[in-house]
């Protein structure tokens, strides 16, 4: 028999929640190829946001009723705490789609990539913060770097790289923020779309009164704003099996896949990186090199 796989904590691996990890940082770092199609379709940012969070209302609903969850739904919406609370991370998480879709069609694919490569990095910091976590000595370095890194690339661009903090600031609130509220993932992705879809309908009103969006009005738009909602949905939901049944040592490895993906993308499609720009990414990249390393070395 072949040598069976283990990961940094030398347990076994389920080798179908390591390929459901693989496959959702995969897709996520494809994203800009898909919302860049999107934009040439002629919708524009915001129709995108919203179409994409109403195209996953149904896609959530259908898989919280395949699973019979229709309960626990009923039970959260008279839960005003978790209502709240998930009406917040729902917040975040349509700032951060709205941020990265703007940014991926307005040619700043390049940020978007530090953001989350920024993000696991932010995530510890927090979790020292506000859990009492402690940092190992590896974690503190590779948090120095990044702080080098994101002030190299605020010299680059004349000012502070807003894009990739919102992204990363927003997606580790939205984390936070979740794993204060008990409920499983599928509903509470289902009732923060529902929450949203409310603001969602109030500006296709506002849309239909000042011109109408590429909506039904290109066939290839539309198309491509409806499959938003399972394109959306997909890879949360493998990451969500991935969550359960790999380490967090594990997890940690596989989710520099998606900016290193998207760093190729933008690279290969002609974004200005300059000398100073690099050397920006180069401190990210030594800090998460650091942090995978300080991980390994404590399995």
């Amino acid at each position: 028999m072949g040598a069976r796989l283990t990961d940094p904590s030398h347990r076994p691996v389920d080798h179908a929640a390591l390929i459901a990890g693989v496959c959702s940082f995969t897709l996520w770092g494809l994203f800009p190829l898909f919302f860049q199609a999107v934009g040439r379709a002629g919708a524009a940012s915001g129709e995108v946001v919203v179409w994409r969070i109403l195209a996953s209302l149904p896609v959530c609903a259908l898989i919280v009723l395949l699973a019979r969850e229709g309960g626990a739904v009923r039970e959260l919406l008279r839960d005003r705490r978790r209502l709240a609370a998930l009406g917040l991370s729902g917040a975040m998480i349509g700032i951060n789609w709205g941020v990265y879709v703007w940014a991926v069609q307005h040619g700043q694919v390049l940020a978007t990539s530090l953001g989350y490569y920024i993000n696991p990095l932010l995530n510890m910091a927090v979790g020292a913060w506000l859990f009492r976590e402690r940092l190992s000595l590896s974690a503190r370095a590779a948090l120095a770097l990044a702080i080098v890194g994101v002030a190299l690339q605020a010299v680059a661009i004349g000012g502070a790289p807003w894009i990739a903090l919102i992204l990363a600031s927003s997606f580790c609130a939205y984390g936070v923020i979740r794993k204060q509220v008990p409920v499983a993932p599928q509903t509470g992705l289902m009732v923060e779309t529902a929450l949203l879809a409310v603001p969602c309908m109030g500006f296709l009103v506002w849309q239909a009164g000042h011109g109408g969006g590429a909506f039904g009005r290109d066939p290839l738009a539309t198309a491509l704003l409806l499959a938003s909602g399972p394109v959306t949905v997909v890879p949360l939901l493998a990451f969500s099996v991935a969550a359960r049944r790999l380490t967090l040592t594990l997890l940690g490895f596989l989710q520099f896949i998606q900016p290193t993906i998207v760093f190729f993308l933008g690279t290969v499609s002609g974004e200005p990186l300059s000398p100073l720009k690099l050397a920006s990414f180069g401190f990210i990249w030594l800090g998460v090199a650091v942090f995978v390393g300080g991980a390994w070395r404590r399995r």
